[in-house]
């Protein structure tokens, strides 16, 4: 009985000292290895609340006035005098105009430019030329809007003034005469907006519309047969392939001064 007592005394102090079986201990309290550390986690990022957009609509941009049915009252449609005038429009270009003015020259005679804002600016040498060599000028908008005399008048009037400072920053006292709407789309209001800006509204009589690019011969036909004393003849020195209109002027330009005389604008 007493090494009973004996053996479990022993025991329980072997219990003791390896810290086995004591209430309250964890396993790492006992020397077991440390738990892994745990990340916390992170707290949501908010979303942010959106803002609503203040970006304005953009302004509707003005109807433009319907195209009359007829021509409006005003227009220059003669050379004022028994002599042909002769027009060139969309230029200048670097490869027709000095080729035109070079056949002017020739024959000693003048004509009228209509010359595009963007062009005068970006080639002012040829206006110089055009002016020094005593040609006609013909404001014919900034950049050829066939849709120019229906806009507002504010929009017709900034065109016009935009195309002669581009003519008169290649040549300051350059005296613009004319005005010439593309496509010959008039309307009574440009016809007012160019008059208060001293330009006289140019049309034309004969149109073999060399702008379609259709051959010499059919150019120099369809000039001969339209043209009577005291005509404006358009044709083209800009705008495209104006081969067919250069070729065709080599003959039609002695023609016509042989035929009827070569006028200046009046």
């Amino acid at each position: 009985m007493r090494s009973r007592s004996v053996l479990a005394l022993a025991l329980g102090l072997v219990l003791v000292l390896t810290g086995c079986g004591e209430p309250g201990k964890t396993p790492h309290q006992a020397g077991g290895p440390p738990p892994a550390a745990s990340s916390p986690t992170p707290a949501p990022t908010p979303t942010p609340t959106p803002r609503p957009s203040r970006t304005t609509p953009p302004k509707p941009k003005p109807k433009l006035r319907p195209l009359p049915k007829t021509l409006p009252a005003g227009l220059h449609r003669g050379s004022g005098d028994r002599g042909v005038a002769l027009t060139f429009d969309d230029g200048p270009d670097p490869r027709y105009t000095p080729q035109i003015l070079d056949q002017l020259r020739a024959a000693h005679v003048t004509a009228t430019f209509c010359l595009i804002g963007k062009q005068a600016r970006r080639y002012p040498e040829l206006v110089a030329r055009i002016v020094r060599e005593g040609h006609q000028l013909c404001n014919h908008s900034w950049r050829h809007d066939l849709n120019l005399g229906r806009r507002p008048a504010a929009e017709i009037k900034a065109d016009l003034v935009r195309t002669n400072q581009a003519i008169r920053a290649a040549v300051p006292d350059a005296e613009i005469t004319w005005f010439r709407q593309p496509g010959g789309r008039w309307t009574a209001e440009e016809v007012a907006v160019a008059g208060k800006l001293g330009l006289r509204p140019l049309h034309w009589s004969v149109d073999p519309q060399d702008w379609n690019r259709p051959s010499a011969k059919t150019i120099i036909k369809r000039v001969q047969a339209s043209t009577r004393p005291g005509a404006i003849v358009l044709m083209h020195d800009g705008g495209g392939d104006r081969s067919q209109t250069m070729a065709a002027c080599r003959q039609l330009i002695p023609d016509l001064k042989r035929r009827y005389g070569i006028a200046r604008l009046t």
